[in-house]
């Protein structure tokens, strides 16, 4: 069986690799070629494309590099037809598989789709075209089952958060070394996103909250996309600064709190039980863009499961040092806050679970799919 698997984004290499992972547990002679991350090729894709080549941000910046995109978007479909896998699987990455999915539909290939596109966000119009050329939806949050089937009469299959087993597993590794075994002073994670553009947005402004809290060490997870020197110059002027590679998860064990970039990290650091303040911030034109297009409450995974404010957003303007001081100085000092987090960071836990092993659910479902064919 040859599969063709495409991932943009960190979040997409991790999901994309357990998922090559487990279906090879079911299909040793399977054949994976695809695009992803570094992860995806450890796992036995052949990769044709890393993720740090795809990744751009904001409707400017996609606008900008729309040349490249759509360069892109066409080398993906001559290698597609070169390689003639049985089926397609896209994880998440919205923009650029939707694209793939349409065109693959018309050329008679199937299409499974790992990780529903947001649309109960926004662009909630692409639901019409994707129940057209998508074969096979499977979801990971608990209420996109309700969405998709009651709202749009399309079957789709809610396999559990495939971040649940990944992190528990972890936690219960009892061989993983912290991330800073040197310091004696408590950690604080600062985690500013995988693309070049958010780091610059997000991460001058987390690290001058350093200056306030000299009693304790901030670290930077670095994005598997930049390379070292990108960061040395953002780092320098700080003194209880450092930075890891690859170890974001070491790193979140042992963090006592986290400054964290909107998107897939908010839902790891809660799963870790750390106290975190969810940070954004665009360009003003995408920002304004967005402000009016997005439909949902809260810009936070974590804040939109448990459809309440559970961890402190700041978005755009908001996000500032000041702000950001305020808010850890109260994560970090506010008793009953940090019970009530602890409260719903257990709650969260329990809805996610109730899938169980979604990269096992979802392979098992990709192998019998095929097999029906």
């Amino acid at each position: 069986m040859k599969y063709y698997i495409i991932a943009g984004e960190a979040s997409g290499d991790l999901h994309g690799s357990n998922l090559v992972k487990e279906i090879l547990q079911l299909q040793p002679e399977a054949q994976f070629r695809g695009w992803g991350g570094d992860m995806m090729q450890t796992a036995g894709v052949q990769l044709v494309k890393h993720y740090r080549d795809l990744a751009f941000m904001g409707f400017v910046e996609v606008i900008m590099n729309l040349r490249t995109i759509l360069g892109n978007l066409a080398f993906c479909k001559q290698d597609i037809l070169q390689h003639k896998p049985d089926t397609l699987i896209l994880v998440d990455y919205p923009g650029f598989n939707l694209r793939i999915a349409e065109w693959a539909k018309q050329h008679g290939i199937r299409v499974i789709y790992y990780i529903a596109p947001q649309v109960w966000a926004w662009k909630e119009n692409r639901v019409k075209k994707m129940k057209l050329c998508i074969d096979k939806m499977l979801v990971i949050l608990p209420f996109e089952k309700a969405y998709f089937e009651d709202k749009w009469n399309w079957q789709v299959e809610y396999v559990g958060h495939p971040l649940v087993n990944v992190i528990d597993r972890f936690k219960a590794d009892t061989t993983v070394q912290a991330a800073l075994p040197d310091t004696n002073l408590p950690v604080i994670a600062l985690l500013p996103g995988s693309r070049k553009q958010e780091i610059l947005k997000k991460l001058p402004i987390m690290l001058e909250v350093t200056r306030q809290f000299p009693q304790y060490r901030f670290v930077v997870a670095m994005a598997p996309g930049q390379e070292d020197s990108f960061y040395t110059s953002l780092l320098s002027p700080y003194e209880n600064v450092s930075a890891v590679r690859n170890q974001t998860y070491a790193l979140l064990k042992q963090s006592a709190a986290a400054l964290v970039t909107s998107g897939t990290a908010t839902l790891e650091t809660a799963l870790f039980k750390v106290p975190e303040i969810v940070c954004y911030k665009g360009s003003n034109i995408s920002y304004q863009i967005a402000k009016r297009l997005i439909k949902v409450k809260y810009i936070s995974l974590v804040n939109l499961i448990m459809d309440k404010l559970v961890v402190k957003e700041l978005i755009q303007n908001d996000l500032t040092p000041q702000h950001l001081v305020a808010e850890l100085t109260q994560l970090l000092q506010n008793s009953g806050r940090q019970r009530q987090l602890d409260q719903d960071y257990a709650q969260l836990h329990t809805l996610l679970s109730a899938g169980g092993n979604a990269s096992a659910n979802a392979a098992e479902s990709i192998v019998k799919f095929m097999r029906s064919k």
